[in-house]
């Protein structure tokens, strides 16, 4: 079993989410008492968020850097980040290191391919909605439509992942907006499926809250990330 290496603690609400998770799948896989070999490095976020919000996404890179070789020097097989928006500066991250990075984005494309999906809608942090690294990458690297909200509610959306979900505060309403968010993407532009892709999301949004599928960005990169430290 490779060891995995976490970089997490953005927020440490998800790191939490991802820690129980690859856990319960080594559990699930391998049965008895084996858990999953990891070392986590766990970052304050208030000053990750302050330099995301100013728009200081290289000293951002270096924060993570300086994490990621650490997990390395720990002797980590390979590495997740355990958020979608910093997956940002995964290009200025990978170098610095020399383990492999399991990119979120790759992990989710892989899994709409699978299942033939060719148009999806993106919920996730502005930065993640309306940025080129991420959504890109899945329509460039897979062939997948992607469609993100209207500003209003990328604001919506925004807001109740800083304010409450990075808080580990799960509100109805809240809920509620998202759903109906979704349920707009998916009328208006004939979505087949709708990316959760900010990581505390899946804490407020589960499949069947709403009529297409939901690919749950954390579950799909915990998955991915059990394959690889298994070698399948």
């Amino acid at each position: 079993m490779k060891k995995i290496g976490m970089l997490g603690g953005m927020s440490w609400e998800s790191s939490a989410t991802y820690y129980r998770l690859l856990n319960e799948e080594i559990k699930k896989r391998l049965g008895g008492l084996h858990s999953a070999k990891i070392i986590l490095s766990s970052v304050d976020f208030e000053e990750i968020e302050k330099f995301q919000h100013s728009a200081l996404w290289d000293e951002t890179a270096a924060i993570l850097s300086k994490e990621a070789k650490a997990i390395e020097d720990a002797k980590a097989d390979f590495l997740i980040i355990c958020t979608n928006t910093m997956h940002k500066v995964v290009p200025k991250i990978e170098k610095n290191i020399s383990i492999p990075i399991l990119h979120i984005a790759d992990s989710t494309g892989k899994a709409l391919v699978r299942d033939k999906i060719k148009k999806v809608a993106l919920l996730g942090t502005k930065f993640t909605m309306t940025e080129e690294f991420y959504k890109n990458r899945i329509q460039e690297k897979f062939g997948i439509e992607v469609v993100i909200p209207n500003e209003k509610e990328q604001n919506i959306i925004h807001d109740v992942i800083y304010k409450e979900l990075c808080l580990g505060k799960c509100k109805r309403s809240s809920r509620d907006e998202y759903i109906k968010i979704i349920k707009r993407l998916e009328e208006e532009y004939n979505c087949e499926g709708v990316i959760l892709g900010c990581t505390e999301i899946s804490m407020l949004i589960k499949q069947g809250y709403v009529d297409i599928p939901i690919y749950d960005t954390t579950l799909l990169h915990v998955l991915d990330a059990i394959d690889f430290a298994l070698e399948l």
